[in-house]
C-alpha cells in the first residue's frame, strides 16, 4: 500500500485498514507454523503496511 493512499483516508478508515491487517498477519502466523505458507515475504510486506499505517495515524493525531 502507497503512502499517497494511505494520506486520503480517514483516521477511522486507517483504524479498519490496521485491524484487518494485524487479523491477516496473525492468520499468515498460524499458517506459516503448520506449514501452510507458501509467500512468506507477504508477512514481510504486511508488517511494513502496519507500521505505514501507524505512522499515518500518529501524524494525523499531531
Amino acid at each position: 500500500m502507497k503512502t499517497k493512499e494511505l494520506k486520503q483516508k480517514s483516521k477511522d478508515e486507517l483504524q479498519k485498514l490496521l485491524q484487518n491487517l494485524r487479523e491477516k498477519l496473525r492468520q499468515l502466523r498460524f499458517n506459516l507454523a503448520s506449514g501452510k505458507v507458501k509467500n512468506i515475504r507477504e508477512i514481510r510486506q504486511i508488517k511494513k503496511d502496519i507500521a505505514r499505517i501507524l505512522t499515518m495515524l500518529c501524524q494525523k493525531n499531531n
